[in-house]
């Protein structure tokens, strides 16, 4: 079972053209600096590539205790021997990939509405992704979810969830009283000069926000 815990500040790669060895060593400065998951989103690329890369960076999670999540594709999340998929609205079904990967295998899901979050629920989702709680850079299109959709949505269903879409060190804290797990960020670390800095300066505010649950508890 997902340790609630390991959603606080779960990161979003955003390679594009970067090198490789340069996009690792910018991963390891963002585990070392805080990050408590991370999910590799990979564009345009074979299913090949994309379980070579992921195959890469699993000894860096492994390293700093890190969950390993691929986002999209739950065949190669499952051939590089990652922790975990996450699911969008257009993917595979959160039932059909808990079928093929078992019970110890970390599903995420997206959930822009509380019908959508108690079918995720329902299917076995380990966790909700939930947003565009602000405009986001890398997804321009993205609906908003405004703060109280957002706590109707995490009120909603057991299993944890995070914000996503936006989120940076100016706007986090307004998202305090929702419920949340977690914050999900890319650029916010990624495309920061001084990752190990971001990191870290993230995982504080992500305290902050997720420090009790929606019963009030620490």
């Amino acid at each position: 079972m997902l340790d609630r815990k390991k959603l606080l500040l779960y990161a979003i790669t955003d390679r594009r053209s970067q090198p490789i060895d340069e996009f690792i060593a910018s991963v390891e400065e963002a585990l070392r600096g805080g990050v408590t998951i991370l999910q590799l989103r990979e564009k345009n690329i074979s299913r090949d590539e994309y379980v070579q890369i992921a195959s890469q960076l699993l000894p860096v999670c492994r390293k700093y205790s890190v969950p390993l999540i691929i986002n999209d594709d739950a065949d190669a999340a499952l051939a590089a021997g990652a922790d975990g998929v996450h699911l969008g609205a257009c993917d595979a079904s959160v039932r059909e990939v808990r079928k093929r990967a078992g019970k110890d295998f970390i599903i995420g899901a997206t959930a822009k509405t509380v019908d959508q979050a108690l079918r995720a629920e329902e299917e076995g989702a380990d966790y909700l992704g939930v947003g565009a709680v602000f405009h986001s850079p890398t997804k321009p299109g993205a609906v908003r979810i405004t703060p109280d959709r957002l706590r109707e949505i995490c009120s909603s269903v057991s299993i944890p969830a995070v914000a996503i879409g936006g989120i940076s060190a100016e706007n986090a804290l307004s998202l305090s009283g929702t419920f949340v797990s977690g914050l999900a960020v890319v650029s916010a670390v990624f495309g920061a000069g001084d990752v190990f800095g971001a990191a870290k300066r993230m995982k504080k505010l992500a305290l902050a926000v997720c420090g009790t649950d929606k019963e009030g508890r620490e």
